[in-house]
């Protein structure tokens, strides 16, 4: 590959995606984008053929999305075989998506065995929270044995919009009091005040918390055990129901997990759906905001937080004793506040851009030039 500029490959695998991205000096050169999960048997031959097509462009590091590294990896770490294996050994605390996202790991080391390969956790965000936030009410016994607490997800994303955000509101993000919720195929909240994640809707695994387009969240755990007794389901019937045909899809018969499928629709069953998730992730903000003294914005991204105003509308009108109020503006077509102006709570649009945060950490992890924005223990620098 000739060499004319350096760049950093992205890989970010969903639980039902692929992204690839070329980032130079934060800006994306090349992109591909499939909506469906990434096939263990096709991955090598995916990326290969993105890097013949990205030209003469050197890669010089790459940088993968881990959303679950355990206790294995909890900050920006560069993957060697030691690494690798131990993120293995955390696989079934996210089996929708720890598994082909090192199905890509092993195939951009095979590809591109000359460049560092940095495993960019989503959890690092919130390594920091509180110990009251993270504790489980469980025995001590299992929490220790276990490694019981919550690790928090989506920091690749709330990293990326709270230095939006602090542009955006012109105010250094170490004296901000935000709640952000990261609204996609997966649905999280996050408190953050100076900087740091003080407390988030998911937990121990990326099943806990709000609706997601197929993941249940949270329920109530007397009712799993009920399931799971007297054979009324068996493990893997439970777990393929709360993984693959719960959250949206299931609240809307299976009609879809898609909110902008929902929109259309206009059904009971769809209405339901919508209603559902709108009042779950407004009381998940609610509980968010119990953790900061003041709230000084409501921070909206991931793809439906984005593109849903309809969603944004009927979360923020549940929100009226935080001061909410429901959004001036609809359509975004930049990141920007949709709230009217001089509103006791500004409500924010920001667009996710994984990518370019996964760019970043991987530099700042090899010591480059990029400016750092998370580190290990959960601290978040303003991004520029």
């Amino acid at each position: 590959m000739a060499t004319t500029d350096r760049a950093v490959l992205t890989v970010n695998a969903g639980s039902s995606s692929l992204q690839l991205h070329l980032v130079r000096d934060g800006e994306v050169l090349r992109v591909e984008h499939s909506e469906r999960s990434p096939d263990p048997a096709e991955v090598e031959r995916t990326v290969a053929d993105f890097l013949d097509a990205a030209g003469d462009h050197e890669i010089t590091a790459v940088g993968h999305r881990l959303v679950h590294g355990g206790e294995a990896v909890r900050r920006p770490t560069v993957a060697d075989d030691g690494v690798v294996a131990a993120v293995r050994g955390y696989a079934d605390l996210a089996p929708l998506h720890v598994p082909p996202a090192l199905a890509l790991v092993e195939a951009c080391r095979r590809l591109l065995p000359g460049v560092p390969h940095v495993l960019c956790p989503d959890t690092a965000f919130h390594a920091g929270l509180p110990e009251s936030a993270a504790t489980y009410p469980l025995p001590a016994e299992w929490r220790e044995k276990y490694g019981l607490h919550r690790y928090g997800f989506h920091g690749l994303s709330y990293s990326w919009a709270l230095g939006r955000a602090a542009e955006l509101l012109d105010r250094p993000a170490g004296t901000l009091r935000l709640v952000l919720t990261h609204l996609g195929g997966g649905s999280s909240v996050c408190a953050v005040r100076e900087g740091r994640s003080l407390d988030t809707s998911m937990g121990f695994t990326p099943l806990e918390g709000v609706p997601m387009s197929k993941r249940s969240g949270s329920v109530d755990p007397g009712m799993l055990l009920w399931l799971l007794s007297d054979s009324r389901l068996t493990l893997a019937e439970l777990r393929d129901g709360l993984e693959h045909r719960s959250g949206l899809i299931g609240l809307s018969g299976g009609r879809s997990g898609d909110t902008r499928e929902l929109v259309k629709a206009a059904d009971p069953a769809a209405a339901l759906a919508l209603a559902v998730f709108a009042h779950r992730v407004a009381r998940e903000i609610g509980a968010a905001a119990t953790s900061l003294d003041r709230l000084d914005a409501l921070v909206f991204t991931g793809e439906i937080g984005w593109d849903q105003p309809e969603v944004r509308e009927a979360v923020c009108a549940r929100l009226g004793l935080l001061g909410v109020e429901p959004p001036a503006r609809a359509a975004v077509e930049e990141d920007g506040v949709v709230s009217a102006p001089g509103a006791a709570v500004p409500v924010l649009v920001v667009q996710p851009r994984e990518e370019l945060q996964l760019a970043r950490d991987t530099l700042a992890a090899l010591g480059g030039d990029g400016k750092k924005a998370s580190d290990g223990d959960g601290k978040t620098g303003e991004i520029r």
